[in-house]
């Protein structure tokens, strides 16, 4: 395509639409790896990228069997896109922020097992943040720590709560509580039945262990270094299940596996020392100017939790 005698005009809502698909597709790395973040077919993709480049008379990118890459007018048009919506964003906040009811979206992404953790009173939270902010839609979903941190450094979500182990500059972290984890096998695992007497570190080191799923902090990897892992579970749901079937032995905290234990379908092996404890906050991207949504439920965190924020 040529940008001879070709003159782009006014840019309205349906080319701010295209603009957030291609910047998708490139954050993406390609059509398919979009599909499932914009909730569309690849062919509807296709079509809206291939109008986005009629419409601007360029070609922005390269699709075939060679994969996915953008022209030389595809990655500026991709960094004025990127300028051009966070400034449409960057309005639609500061005038929410000056309307007496504010408006918009509020995302927040948790960990598994942190939402309705009492410890957390997140469901008080989201109540208060509900009765004070009205008409602001909140969305949430769940996911892991270091996507949590990612997406919340890139704007993609507001709030993040997360067991961490690490403090990044760009975050403000809100401690909530502490998790103490401690080592579990399930029934039908050599362990279960085992006296405590015979449970050595040598014995345990023998047990095939599953890691948590995310690069461990000091305290936990004394605990972990010597153990014989052959398998990942990040979410506790997954771990527990693992540890269920009698073939694993790993780590889980304390006050998520006293159910089974009460039930005798766990059992805590090692003893007192075989633990280790991990912070769970609320992050927040660090900027001199919140938006409203944001402003008002860190206003709640301090409010539930008043000695919360750690100083990161």
């Amino acid at each position: 395509m040529s940008l001879k005698n070709y003159s782009l005009g006014q840019v309205g809502d349906f080319e701010i639409k295209q603009l957030r698909i291609f910047k998708s597709v490139v954050d993406n790395g390609g059509f398919s790896a979009a599909e499932t973040d914009l909730n569309i077919s690849r062919s509807t993709i296709s079509i809206h990228i291939s109008n986005l480049e009629s419409r601007l008379n360029l070609t922005l990118c390269k699709r075939g069997r060679a994969g996915f890459s953008l022209t030389k007018e595809g990655a500026v048009v991709y960094e004025m896109t990127n300028k051009l919506l966070e400034s449409l964003d960057e309005f639609r906040d500061v005038v929410n922020d000056m309307s007496q009811n504010p408006a918009g979206i509020m995302r927040i992404l948790v960990s598994d097992g942190t939402s309705l953790d009492p410890r957390a009173k997140f469901p008080e939270m989201i109540s208060r943040f509900s009765t004070l902010a009205p008409e602001i839609k909140l969305q949430s979903e769940v996911s892991y720590m270091a996507e949590i941190e990612r997406m919340v450094l890139n704007d993609e979500v507001d709030v993040g709560l997360i067991p961490y182990h690490r403090q990044l500059d760009g975050l403000e972290y809100y401690h909530l509580y502490s998790d103490v984890c401690r080592l579990y096998c399930g029934r039908g695992n050599p362990l279960f039945d085992l006296p405590e007497s015979e449970i050595t570190d040598e014995v345990i080191n023998q047990f095939t262990a599953i890691l948590p799923g995310l690069k461990p902090h000091e305290e936990a990897s004394a605990q972990l270094s010597s153990m014989s892992f052959k398998g990942t579970a990040y979410f506790y749901e997954t771990r527990l299940a693992m540890i269920l079937s009698g073939k694993f032995i790993a780590f889980l905290p304390e006050n998520y596996a006293k159910l089974y234990v009460e039930e005798e379908q766990l059992r805590q092996v090692g003893g007192a020392e075989r633990c280790y404890t991990l912070g769970i906050a609320a992050v927040i991207k660090k900027r001199a100017h919140q938006n409203r949504p944001t402003e008002i439920f860190q206003e709640i965190i301090r409010s539930f939790h008043p000695d919360s924020l750690t100083g990161a």
